[in-house]
């Protein structure tokens, strides 16, 4: 699991790499929904395998940066916590809440009653208080089952979603057009590494992650690797000195 999802990557660059032919579910002949123009990755160049592999590559960059601060790679924690307000069955396989909470698409989602639990990614939301998953939730749930939504610290999720859409972006778009990276992909690698250098001096403060390191100076200072030992001085030699 990525520190952020494919849906992250949907909403940053869906707009460029959309095509209007009909899916390969679809009959032939058959026309394209105009709906999803825009808002769908075209599944002819980008598949899911692609999408998780720079998602992966996004997240193998944050660590490394960040593994001077911090015990990498970083743990989900439980930020937001509600309960079902109605039933999910047959009749019913959205999330409904009584109250508008800040749940959004590409929230990842934890339904529990005690015996049963799902982990989903909500995929839409309708009207504030209803949402859609991006797979079916398979069991009934009935009214008042916990929902946890859990997260990797917020910039972390908006650093690796940027990382790899700018990779994907240049990679299956860009490309075809200009061997050089694209405005878009720089604009989204600035974003990135910007809140990187946040974290890094200090300005953002990744809540509930472990810290390592020193606390008040560069850890590096402590210790030097591979320099060579000098002949040792008795306590005679320096007493004459």
């Amino acid at each position: 699991m990525g520190y952020c999802t494919e849906t992250d990557i949907k909403m940053t660059i869906a707009q460029s790499l959309t095509s209007a032919t009909a899916s390969t579910t679809d009959a032939v002949g058959t026309y394209g929904n105009l709906i999803n123009i825009g808002n769908t990755l075209d599944k002819n160049l980008v598949t899911t395998d692609n999408v998780n592999y720079y998602i992966q590559l996004a997240d193998s960059e944050i660590d490394a940066t960040l593994s001077l601060l911090y015990k990498t790679p970083f743990c989900e924690k439980c930020d937001f916590e509600t309960v079902l307000y109605s039933s999910i069955d047959e009749y019913n396989p959205y999330i409904v809440l009584e109250l508008h909470c800040p749940l959004s698409a590409g929230d990842n989602i934890i339904l529990t009653d005690g015996i049963h639990d799902e982990r989903h990614t909500i995929d839409e939301v309708i009207d504030g208080k209803t949402f859609s998953t991006v797979s079916a939730i398979q069991y009934f749930f009935l009214e008042n089952t916990r929902i946890l939504r859990v997260s990797y610290p917020p910039p972390v999720r908006f650093i690796s979603a940027r990382l790899a859409s700018a990779n994907i972006y240049d990679k299956y778009f860009s490309a075809e057009s200009s061997p050089n990276t694209s405005t878009f992909g720089s604009q989204m690698r600035d974003l990135g590494t910007g809140r990187l250098d946040d974290i890094l001096n200090g300005s953002i403060i990744l809540h509930g992650q472990m810290r390592t390191g020193r606390r008040f100076y560069n850890p590096t200072l402590v210790d030097q690797y591979n320099l060579p030992s000098g002949g040792t001085i008795s306590k005679e030699q320096r007493q004459v000195k």
